[in-house]
């Protein structure tokens, strides 16, 4: 009888306890910013050093996202004009020089994003770069600044304060995970909605520390994509509670190898700094985000370019179809390069998307494709990765499209996805015009990467190996290990070339290339 009434009274004190928060989030968050220095304060300024990521670019799909070393950093925020100040330097550093991005990284490499309002843009030297695009095609730049202020420890209460939060206090069990341990303690979650859409849930320990924040961001090829702010080793500067240790997550830690984006390991943290106005240059006020265009250009009968942007497609007719080689970005790059498609070959269908590799950039635009029943042709590597994360088709809160929104017709009646693989050689051949499919071997930038060459035409089609100059330009003083990968594959599989045609830039001759390399027929 006691042991029930022990329990009773827990339960009950549990009931209370979380009734207390939910009825009173902000008792929850005032206390918070008293014990965090958060009441007063309008400006922050923190400073160390770490790692930073380039999200989306593994290696492999067992791989973290590839990093460089962050030698210094600094993020100076002024929460009343909404404003921030972001600036690193980063290098490779010790981190191995593999994956996608800007790896291998030479030299040091200074980054400095600004943000005031809604105008974001980056500083090259004294030139102002606006930043009106979507960051990896999902959400503005702008928005993801003004989100990343209000993932901040400080941020956050004062956004919630500011907002209509809920609550939910509970405790928590299991193990420690990098920093943040269960052991029963309890905390209080507390929620609101930010800039419109985005759920942001706060996590409150048990001595009044924000220690957890998280939201989603839309993304292509995840979908809703946690991202994850986790505060640690907290100390005392000047009176203003702030994290030694800040870490961030983007990706799932539980469903995906990759989801480390940064690292930093705070040294020096500085309240009310002054922080001069931030005029916003006119280039940024004037700069929009262009209109999806895609410009198409004859390679040879039946083959096109498909470009007009930061990355090209290549459109092959054979005889009762056409074939599509890679699907960058997104959805809406998508439907431009089938609208191009279709205007070019009117007759025909899109049977075939080719995609070179797993990279966001690259592999973006395949839901689309798959929607209306294409067979995606990609590496053996990928495929279930593909199945089980890109071609998933729950719902996208955020970014929804047309393969989450209409569920085709080969999913409800439980018919696989159309994907065929790549193991050692892909042919797509109508008896007159043949496109062969391999596998780069050895190659530095992404396992199972694939590359598409017309033996008749001899074109070969790279993704992210090799670029040619354009004309006017210095080439390059010496191959890169990427350039040499392709000539080494060129040569392995006997490929007569005479034209590169890249998924980003525009097609060369093979001369060029071979001087480039240090070869010659």
């Amino acid at each position: 009888m006691t042991r029930r009434i022990f329990v009773l009274m827990a339960l009950l004190g549990l009931m209370a306890a979380t009734a207390s928060a939910a009825d009173d989030p902000r008792a929850v968050l005032q206390a918070a910013a008293k014990a965090m220095g958060a009441t007063n304060l309008k400006t922050i300024q923190y400073s160390g050093a770490g790692f930073v990521a380039a999200v989306g670019q593994s290696y492999s799909l067992t791989d973290d996202w590839p990093r460089f070393e962050v030698t210094t950093y600094t993020k100076t925020i002024d929460y009343d004009s909404k404003s921030s100040r972001e600036d690193y330097v980063r290098r490779q550093g010790n981190y191995p020089p593999r994956g996608g991005g800007f790896t291998p990284l030479i030299g040091e490499d200074h980054v400095l994003a600004l943000l005031s309002g809604s105008y974001a843009w980056n500083m090259q030297g004294e030139k102002a770069v606006p930043q009106p695009g979507l960051y990896l095609a999902g959400l503005p730049v702008a928005e993801l600044r003004q989100l990343d202020i209000l993932l901040t420890p400080h941020g956050f209460l004062k956004a919630a304060m500011a907002a209509n939060p809920t609550a939910v206090t509970q405790s928590l069990v299991g193990h420690s995970n990098e920093g943040l341990s269960g052991d029963g303690r309890k905390v209080t979650i507390v929620s609101f909605t930010a800039l419109g859409k985005y759920k942001v849930n706060g996590t409150i320990n048990d001595q009044n520390l924000v220690e957890l924040v998280t939201t989603w961001l839309p993304n292509p090829v995840y979908g809703d994509m946690l991202y994850e702010w986790r505060y640690t080793d907290y100390k005392d500067f000047g009176g203003i509670k702030f994290p030694g240790v800040v870490h961030v997550h983007q990706g799932d830690p539980v469903l995906n190898p990759a989801h480390n984006i940064m690292e930093i390991k705070v040294s020096n943290v500085q309240s009310n700094v002054n922080v001069p106005a931030m005029p916003v240059p006119d280039a940024v006020q004037k700069a929009t985000v262009p209109p999806e265009r895609v410009d198409s250009t004859k390679l040879a009968d039946g083959v096109w370019l498909l470009g007009g942007g930061s990355h090209n497609s290549v459109g092959v007719e054979f005889s009762d179809y056409v074939a599509v080689v890679e699907a960058p970005l997104n959805e809406a790059r998508s439907l431009a390069v089938i609208d191009e498609v279709h205007r070019l070959v009117p007759s025909k269908q899109i049977r075939y998307v080719v995609n070179t590799h797993h990279h966001f950039d690259h592999s973006g635009g395949l839901r689309t494709y798959l929607s209306q029943g294409t067979t995606v042709v990609t590496s053996q590597q990928d495929r279930d990765y593909y199945l089980n994360v890109l071609f998933y088709p729950a719902p996208r809160t955020l970014l929804p499209d047309r393969l989450s929104t209409y569920y085709p017709m080969f999913m409800v009646s439980r018919r696989p996805a159309p994907i065929e693989t790549v193991n050692q050689k892909y042919v797509l051949s109508d008896g007159v015009r043949t496109m062969d499919i391999y596998p780069v071997a050895g190659n530095p930038h992404a396992v199972g990467l694939l590359m598409a060459y017309l033996p008749k035409e001899k074109i070969l089609v790279n993704a992210d190996l090799y670029t040619p100059p354009a004309p006017g330009s210095e080439p390059p003083a010496g191959p890169n290990a990427n350039m040499l990968a392709l000539y080494q594959n060129m040569q392995r599989l006997q490929l007569d070339v005479a034209q590169h045609v890249p998924i980003h830039g525009r097609p060369g001759s093979n001369d060029d290339f071979l001087k480039i390399v240090g070869k010659s027929k």
